[in-house]
């Protein structure tokens, strides 16, 4: 995946998070980066760049959860 397009859907997920946890970006970036979910997204062989966003917030709220 070209890079631009994978920083642009990082940050529609970093954005998404940080509404559904009422916390800010910095807070929302924080967190993406220190999840398996932001090394899935960079490696295409998992095809996680693939599904929507929100099915990626999902799984990045469900790890944070734990």
């Amino acid at each position: 995946m070209r890079d631009s397009v994978l920083w642009r859907k990082q940050s529609r997920i970093v954005m998404l998070l940080a509404e559904k946890l009422s916390i800010s970006p910095e807070q929302a970036l924080d967190l993406y980066y220190k999840s398996n979910i932001s090394r899935q997204l960079s490696d295409p062989r998992t095809g996680l760049q693939l599904m929507s966003d929100q099915y990626v917030l999902e799984d990045l709220l469900a790890e944070i959860s734990t």
